[in-house]
């Protein structure tokens, strides 16, 4: 197999060569290259240290017992499993349809993609922390040891092709209406469980199911290294021939899984609402809003944010009910409603170039971004609503002032912030006409999207506060400034992204079409924080980037909730350090922790918003 060189040192590859080793030096060159990528580096050392210390955990649970290590061991494989599905699909440097102009059959092509996927980081860190078994067999003794050896390479193969399937497998259902749905719910229900999986933990840990989750462990496939190991240390032969015979018929399944999905990948039928109804409107605003309804309805990828919002915000809400507090249950809908503004907070580069069609018709912006928040207003107003209260009429029905006052006003501020951080602080991605097989990848810009969730987050939570001050200090009184909040966050925000989009349009069109330049106009209102981040010092890097990641846990469960707590009279101490603390220490460590989360996105608010730094003359 012959491959020509597209640049100096990229690829320098034989006729002899075999097709798996071509693509491992494709992804070796391309790791190369990638060094040069300064905030590449930062995320790759910052993560390889984190990785590295939990597989030094993971070691050390080797050495200290063998029950803490099968539950290890699966909660690593279920890593492996779910964590591609929030990073844009995992790593799509070499992707299938580069290849597909290339005489390489279907067996070639998914053994070189394999070939390639062991060369990275990752796969190093899941190969130290699968070590454990090794030392877990050194303590029993020496043919156990050896015994761990291939057990563990065959451990890592299937890590590594089972986190491979089930991105092509999320993929495919995403092309499908049903499929969508489902995976919305299931990627909704594994981040709420990230976030409020403590209150499972507590209920589990309260009924003693070490040794449950320990059999449960060995009995996964993320455990049949381990019981070889230990099936040698009893000199079980014959269950150690069986468990590395196992390891190796899942490896080679998972592995024909992958390759025949490869051939569906970007081929799949994508079922959508056919034309039965056409468009009857008999003014712009109408045909706006018809024509706005029918993309939430027909794009795949956004009935999938509104599964995953609705259901993320359930589950969150529930998941405590497993420790018996119900006083989350009223706030589902609610809670619902702000992820799904801030999912919504980029639909002009959803839409991508299309923008054109509304800049070439003078007059239309105000149109076109009015009917936007009205079908964010019609898409996600009933459910909030019917969820918001059945929620609240079964949980707690004390929490109805403050419900009814939030309500409109999370909805009213979703649909603003959502239409203002869509124009001000659009991130560029694929057009919807060539995203690629794989719909979990939005292109090159998947940190940037994340942190413009975040702020539409933070911005979503802040419009509601008057409503919530409102409802906690004078009760009923709240819902009247709740529907003026909510108005005025509707009509107020939509007013600035209009006037923005009027003035701005063709500078955000150029920014969807060409993305936006390191050193390019408009750094200042809308500059990519990764670009700042590489001219930071190191120090500062891993601030804003500890900064971004925990952020959240300071400002909401150990601030936000426990004064929801000390005002509703919940006595729930849990987690809550505010509730452990004596009363007259409470409110103290209550504002102490909120003003620690604020700060902390002040901090990245710092490096996003501050102005470019000049370029050197050339």
């Amino acid at each position: 197999m012959a491959v020509g060189v597209m640049a100096p040192d990229v690829v320098t590859v034989g006729a002899g060569a075999r097709p798996w080793q071509v693509f491992v030096r494709m992804k070796i060159a391309m790791l190369r290259h990638g060094l040069r990528d300064q905030n590449r580096v930062f995320f790759m050392v910052v993560g390889g240290v984190i990785g590295l210390g939990l597989a030094a955990g993971t070691v050390w649970a080797g050495a200290a017992d063998a029950d803490l290590l099968a539950v290890a061991l699966g909660l690593w494989m279920l890593g492996w499993v779910v964590g591609p599905l929030f990073t844009g699909g995992g790593d799509e440097s070499l992707r299938p349809e580069f290849f597909t102009a290339l005489p390489l059959s279907r067996r070639a092509l998914t053994g070189g993609l394999v070939a390639a996927s062991f060369v990275g980081v990752a796969p190093v860190i899941a190969l130290v922390a699968l070590s454990s078994v090794i030392v877990q067999g050194a303590r029993i003794s020496v043919p156990a040891a050896l015994v761990g050896v291939p057990a563990v390479l065959l451990e890592l193969a299937c890590f590594v092709l089972a986190s491979r399937l089930a991105v092509a497998v999320y993929g495919l259902l995403l092309q499908v209406r049903s499929g969508a749905v489902l995976a919305g719910a299931v990627n909704a229900f594994i981040l709420a469980f990230t976030a409020q999986g403590w209150a499972l933990v507590v209920a589990f840990v309260s009924f003693d199911v070490k040794g449950v989750l320990a059999t449960a462990g060995r009995i996964a496939p993320s455990g049949w290294a381990l019981v070889a190991v230990e099936a040698a240390g009893r000199g079980d032969w014959l269950l150690v021939l069986a468990a590395l015979a196992g390891l190796g018929v899942l490896a080679a399944v998972l592995f024909l899984g992958w390759s025949a999905l490869l051939a569906w990948r970007g081929t799949a039928d994508r079922i959508g609402v056919t034309p039965r109804y056409p468009l009857t409107a008999r003014s712009a605003q109408g045909a706006a809003g018809a024509k706005e309804l029918r993309t939430w309805s027909r794009d795949l990828l956004s009935g999938h944010r509104v599964v995953f919002s609705l259901v993320y915000g359930l589950a969150f809400c529930l998941m405590p009910l497993a420790i018996g507090w119900t006083g989350m249950v009223p706030f589902a809908g609610l809670v619902g409603a702000v992820m799904g503004g801030a999912m919504s907070s980029n639909l002009y580069a959803a839409d991508g170039t299309a923008l054109w069609l509304t800049l070439m018709v003078p007059g239309s912006a105000r149109i076109d971004l009015r009917s936007r928040q009205r079908a964010f207003l019609l898409v996600y107003g009933p459910p909030v609503v019917l969820i918001s209260l059945l929620a609240t009429w079964w949980g707690d029905a004390t929490a109805w002032p403050l419900v009814l006052a939030v309500l409109p006003a999370v909805l009213g501020g979703a649909a603003g912030i959502s239409a203002l951080l869509s124009v001000v602080m659009a991130v560029p991605g694929v057009d919807a006409h060539q995203r690629s097989g794989n719909p979990l990848s939005s292109g090159d810009n998947d940190g940037e999207a994340m942190g413009q969730v975040y702020a539409g987050l933070a911005l979503i939570l802040l419009t509601t506060g008057p409503a919530v001050g409102a409802a906690l200090w004078w009760g009923w009184w709240g819902v009247p400034v709740g529907v003026a909040t909510g108005l005025l966050s509707w009509w107020g925000l939509g007013a600035i992204a209009i006037s923005r989009l009027e003035r701005r349009g063709p500078e955000l069109l150029s920014l969807l079409r060409h993305g936006r330049p390191a050193d390019g106009p408009g750094g200042a209102a809308v500059g990519s924080l990764a670009a700042r981040m590489e001219a930071l010092p190191f120090w500062r890097r891993v601030l804003v980037w500890l900064c971004v990641s925990f952020g959240a846990i300071p400002l909401f469960p150990q601030g936000v909730v426990p004064m929801i707590f000390k005002f509703s009279g919940v006595e729930t101490k849990s987690w809550f350090l505010a509730m452990h603390v004596p009363d007259a220490w409470s409110w103290p460590v209550i504002v102490a922790m909120i003003a620690l989360g604020l700060a902390m996105y002040a901090t990245v608010a710092s490096v996003f918003w501050a102005p470019a730094a000049p370029q050197p003359a050339e």
